[in-house]
């Protein structure tokens, strides 16, 4: 088998999930092919879950631990009793540098990412579930950042289909409903911590308080951007790297530069409010307001007593 092109491939950045494509089409795809080819027209083939390459935000840093010449093999529960053991052997026997990347380094916790697996091994480990969820229960109680890792990445090719419903399933992002229980919940949180208690905080000169405040509040106001941009919120280490992308809030993406890099700047209270004010104006074109009210308290009990889903009425507005 030949592994890489030329030196020119050495030298050529690459991100991980363009890396894993080309690993699978140039390596791992003529291998199954030779040696099990009744395997692919049965199986997803991608990289996709936990890591910053599935993402597409792997850079020279996070290339130390969990990133190398990989991917992923999903099958069925049948498929895998009746093929997984030589599939594993298959994909061990690879090898493991390719374009002058060195074999994966895997790290204790970074164990079972690549690899054959079931499919519902995977979507299991990140949405407890081994298909998609039955209610809006179910959705509720999946974190945000499980949902954004188990939709990343991609599928190199999926020819049963079975693996690629479930995902377009997620990808459709939550019912309307739990997503507007989720967006009154933000909008509580953000009217507590940055329009009330931050200020307040700042007046009485508890600069501690302010800055726990105004991290409560960035918190909340980034996942209320994903929600109104129909994407999962990732996990803090890359939550602003994500609304930074979302161009419905391109706006604000200044203001909050500037109140992450100077958190007790008393002008952190006008690009509180001109947030909020965005978050008003975006919900009006969404239809989940008629109200010009700029405190999102009244607003987000407003959206909260309009839901209509009876196992969502009977948590509380800051459950989600």
């Amino acid at each position: 088998m030949k592994i890489g092109n030329s030196a020119e491939d050495q030298k050529a950045p690459i991100r991980g999930l363009d890396l894993a494509e080309r690993y699978y089409q140039e390596i791992g795809r003529p291998a199954f092919m030779q040696k099990l080819p009744e395997l692919l027209p049965r199986a997803a083939v991608g990289l996709a879950g936990e890591g910053s390459e599935c993402f597409g935000w792997d850079d020279a840093f996070s290339r130390d631990h969990d990133f190398g010449p990989s991917f992923c093999v999903w099958l069925t529960e049948e498929d895998y009793a009746k093929y997984g053991e030589k599939a594993e052997d298959i994909y061990r026997s690879l090898p493991g540098e390719f374009l002058g990347f060195p074999p994966r380094r895997v790290m204790p916790q970074g164990m079972d990412r690549v690899g054959v697996m079931p499919m519902t091994r995977y979507w299991k480990k990140f949405t407890g579930l081994p298909d998609l969820p039955h209610g809006d229960l179910d959705w509720l109680r999946i974190p945000e950042h499980f949902l954004a890792q188990a939709v990343n990445g991609r599928v190199f090719e999926d020819n049963l289909g079975e693996f690629t419903r479930i995902r377009e399933g997620y990808l459709k992002f939550y019912p309307e409903e739990v997503r507007r229980k989720k967006i009154a919940a933000r909008a509580v949180t953000m009217a507590q911590s940055g329009q009330y208690n931050y200020p307040r905080s700042l007046r009485r000169g508890e600069s501690g308080a302010a800055f726990l405040a105004l991290s409560e509040f960035l918190r909340a106001a980034i996942s209320m951007a994903h929600l109104l941009s129909y994407r999962y919120t990732p996990y803090y280490k890359w939550m602003f790297r994500s609304f930074r992308t979302l161009p419905l809030f391109a706006d604000v993406w200044a203001d909050v530069e500037v109140m992450i890099r100077q958190p007790l700047d008393p002008e952190n209270t006008g690009r509180i409010e001109a947030f909020c004010e965005e978050v008003v104006r975006i919900w009006s074109r969404q239809g989940l307001t008629d109200s010009r009210e700029t405190f999102l308290e009244p607003q987000g009990w407003q959206l909260y007593r309009r839901i209509a889903s009876p196992a969502l009425k009977d948590l509380s507005i800051f459950t989600g």
